[in-house]
């Protein structure tokens, strides 16, 4: 062969490699950009999504503090003066404090058919800001809030009172905290998408109404201290019948939440109305998705009623649906309670003990917490698989939180005053928990007098992914030192 042909031919090959080169860069390039074929490839679309929620190298896990608290108040409202700082464990300070009440107001048919009373709830926020936020709402201990006095003159709407404990001086929590490739590729779909039309009126955001605030909300806000002197804001609260759940995050971390989404499931009269039932919160944290479970299952110590509190947990982990607010195809967004990263039920679950009212309080004198929770019914249920499969409880080291006189440390039924309100005592106030990077402090109950149950709650280090550019140089309020009685080795699987 000349070396003429010999040119000729590198030149050919050549010509025909960087061609096919380039053939494959186009279809690579249209693989990568083109929306409409991304839809119709399954799995280019599970890449996408185990990406999305998948640790990156330009993130890492960091851990926060949270607390969490249930209490059944037994359709009282609060006195100004109940101080909720034992409750709170305000000593040792958490990121993130997540509460939910049952039975705020009675259940009665007033209060189920028709419009919610929302004074003992504005109550309970302005007592958990006044714990939270000592130096901003009452002046020394044991003086009176302003702010709890006016309430006894106001039924204030929900979402206005909210605002006044916020410190976000009137801008949004963010819609969507989503992937910065994706918002470049989206960025007219998924984050400036408002909150979806169906959201409910006490849903909390930070707009300003139109009409103004009422009266009891502009006292709070002519108050001396400002938001600047606030260290924890809240999130939401939002309130069906007597449920009630809250969320507050230390100011600086309100930046980092997103995804902000409440759904209610009503399971109690006719299986619908909002008597029983929960209220899940679901939102973003930096990188993680968190939803908080309030619920309040059916009542009852009849040999069968645990099955109907089986019944309302699969009921509402099934119809529990989150709007989507992100347009984005591959939103980060969980729709459902199992979706989520982390997630943490509270409430009067109403499992009760599987024994007589005389041997249960053989085993309370003898303080045999182990023999008589070997007969708790959630306990039961849970080992033969029947709810809650794959979820954890710490162990439990306090006596059963259920029925006791009001303002008194006796069992309903001791006395002959109490004989028709007996109640054979149960751990029906619980706290659970699902999914990875949960790890439990503590697990306590209260002993407040208010209601005849006592408060129930713990305490978490919760891992989270963080991006580099959002890490702190430290753990703002977080308490390294555990205490002994914290340590909770053991958990119920």
């Amino acid at each position: 062969m000349t070396l003429k042909n010999q040119n000729q031919n590198k030149k050919s090959f050549l010509r025909r490699f960087f061609l096919q080169k380039e053939e494959k860069g186009r279809k690579a390039e249209k693989v990568s950009f083109d929306s409409s074929e991304s839809h119709s490839d399954p799995s280019l679309k599970s890449l996408m999504s185990h990406q999305l929620s998948s640790p990156t190298p330009s993130s890492q896990a960091q851990s926060f503090r949270v607390f969490v608290a249930t209490w059944n108040v037994g359709g009282k409202s609060p006195h100004s003066d109940l101080n909720l700082d034992d409750i709170l464990q305000v000593h040792d300070e958490s990121d993130i404090y997540v509460l939910g009440f049952q039975e705020i107001v009675p259940l009665n048919a007033g209060n189920v058919l028709v419009a919610e009373d929302n004074e003992p709830a504005a109550k309970w926020l302005a007592l958990i800001n006044q714990s939270l936020n000592r130096s901003y709402s009452v002046a020394s201990r044991g003086s009176k809030s302003p702010l709890c006095s006016s309430l006894r003159f106001q039924k204030p709407s929900l979402k206005k009172v909210c605002k006044s404990f916020r410190t976000e001086s009137g801008r949004r929590l963010k819609t969507c905290n989503c992937s910065p490739i994706l918002e470049r590729k989206y960025s007219k779909d998924c984050c400036v998408c408002p909150p979806p039309a169906n959201m409910t009126e006490d849903y909390c955001s930070s707009e300003e109404d139109e009409d103004g605030l009422s009266n009891y909300v502009s006292i709070e806000i002519s108050s001396p201290a400002s938001a600047n002197q606030m260290k924890y804001s809240l999130i939401t609260g939002k309130q069906m019948v007597g449920i009630f759940v809250t969320v507050w995050v230390r100011k600086e971390l309100v930046q980092h939440v997103s995804h902000l989404r409440i759904s209610n499931v009503g399971r109690g009269i006719l299986g619908c109305l909002g008597n029983k039932g929960c209220i899940s919160v679901s939102m973003s944290f930096h990188q993680t998705s968190f939803c908080f479970v309030c619920s309040h299952l059916a009542s009852g110590e009849k040999e069968g009623d645990e099955l109907r509190r089986n019944l309302d947990v699969i009921e509402i982990l099934k119809n529990t649906q989150f709007s989507r607010i992100c347009k984005s195809p591959y939103s980060r967004a969980p729709e459902k309670i199992m979706d989520h990263d982390r997630v943490i039920w509270l409430g009067d679950l109403n499992y009760r003990i599987a024994l007589s009212y005389s041997e249960t309080r053989k085993l309370l004198e003898q303080y045999n917490w182990d023999a008589l929770f070997d007969k708790d019914q959630l306990k039961i249920e849970r080992e033969a698989g029947r709810v809650f499969g794959g979820w954890k409880e710490g162990k439990i080291y306090f006596a059963p939180t259920y029925k006791y006189s009001y303002n008194s440390d006796i069992y309903a039924g001791e006395t002959i005053e109490t004989q028709k309100k007996r109640r054979t005592p149960a751990w029906c106030d619980r706290i659970l928990w699902h999914g990875g990077g949960i790890h439990q402090l503590s697990y306590v109950r209260g002993e407040s007098r208010f209601s005849d149950h006592r408060p129930v709650c713990a305490t978490f280090i919760v891992d989270v992914q963080v991006s580099n550019g959002g890490l702190r140089k430290a753990l703002s309020g977080f308490n390294m030192k555990v205490a002994s009685e914290e340590h909770l080795p053991l958990t119920r699987k």
